[in-house]
C-alpha cells in the first residue's frame, strides 16, 4: 500500500509509536525510528524490526523538547531515505497533579514535547511534501484533546491544541495532495499504563483487575483497553490513498469515552 513511501515516528521505541512504525513498514514504507535508547539497544530494534517486516528502518535520537532538534530529525530522515512523505507525531509525555501544585518546569517540559515539537516537525515536513504534491501528517492526540480529566490540564491543553493545529495545517495545504488529520485513542495498554495499574492498585487497596475496570477504564463503555495496532492499522489507513479526502478530521478510537 505503501512501498516506495518514506515515514518518520516519532517516540516510536515502544507503544503506540512502535506499532505505528512497524505496521507502516508492513505496509512498504521506509521508516525512521525515533527515541532515546541507548546506541546498542537501538540499533537492536532497528535490526529487529527489518528483519521482521522486509522494509528499510533507520533510527535517530533526538530532543524534541528542543526546536532545533525537532527540525534535525525531519532533515536526518530525508538524508537518509531522499524524503519524508509520511510524518506521524507521537512523541508525548505526562504529569498528574493539581493546576495549583503542577510543577512550572513540568509545564515547559509537556508543552514543548506534546504540543510544540508537533509544530516543528510539520513545519520542516511541509516543503518536501509541497514539492511533491503528496503528503501525510497524523497526529497522535489523545481523548483528551476532545475531553478532559481533572488533575490532567496541560495533558489536556496540549492534546486539545495539537488537535486545533491538525485542523488549521489541513486547511492550509488542502489544494496541495496533502493530509492532516488527529488521531485520539482512549486508554491504550503500554508500559506506562501498566505502572499505572499497579500505583492505583495500592492507593486503593484494590486488586489489578478492579483498579482497569472501575478506575483506569471507568471512562470507557466497553471497559477494554484499546490496543496498539488498533490505533496504528487506522494510522496506516489515514496514509494510504483511500483516505485523501480524509483530512482536517478528529478520529476517536475511545471504546466510546467521548460518546457521552
Amino acid at each position: 500500500m505503501l512501498a516506495g513511501r518514506t515515514a518518520l515516528v516519532t517516540g516510536s521505541t515502544s507503544g503506540i509509536g512502535l506499532a505505528v512504525a512497524r505496521a507502516l513498514a508492513r505496509a512498504g514504507a521506509k521508516v525512521m525510528l525515533n527515541g532515546s535508547r541507548a546506541a546498542a539497544e537501538a540499533e537492536d530494534l532497528r535490526a529487529g524490526l527489518a528483519a521482521e517486516t522486509g522494509a528499510e528502518i533507520g533510527y535517530t535520537q533526538a530532543n524534541l523538547g528542543q526546536a532545533a532538534s525537532a527540525r534535525e530529525l525531519v532533515e536526518r530522515t530525508i538524508a537518509a531515505f531522499g524524503s519524508l512523505d509520511i510524518l506521524v507525531n507521537n512523541a508525548g509525555m505526562q504529569h498528574v497533579a493539581a493546576v495549583d501544585a503542577f510543577p512550572d518546569d513540568q509545564w515547559d517540559a509537556l508543552i514543548a514535547l506534546n504540543l510544540s515539537s508537533v509544530f516543528h516537525t510539520t513545519k520542516a515536513a511541509l516543503p518536501g511534501m509541497k514539492a511533491r504534491g503528496w503528503g501525510r501528517i497524523v497526529n497522535i492526540a489523545s481523548a483528551h484533546g476532545v475531553v478532559a480529566s481533572p488533575f490532567k490540564a496541560p495533558y489536556t491543553a496540549s492534546k486539545h491544541a495539537v488537535v486545533g493545529f491538525s485542523k488549521a495545517v489541513a486547511l492550509e495545504v488542502a489544494e496541495q495532495g496533502i493530509t492532516c488529520n488527529a488521531l485520539c485513542p482512549g486508554y491504550v495498554r503500554t508500559p506506562l499504563i501498566d505502572k499505572q495499574v499497579v500505583d492505583q492498585a495500592k492507593v486503593h487497596n484494590m486488586p489489578e483487575d478492579r483498579v482497569i475496570r472501575e478506575v483506569i477504564l471507568a471512562a470507557q463503555p466497553t471497559k477494554q483497553f484499546v490496543e496498539a495496532d488498533e490505533v496504528a492499522a487506522f494510522a496506516v489507513f489515514l496514509c494510504s490513498d483511500a483516505a485523501k479526502s480524509v483530512t482536517g478530521s478528529v478520529q476517536l478510537i475511545d471504546g466510546g469515552w467521548t460518546a457521552r
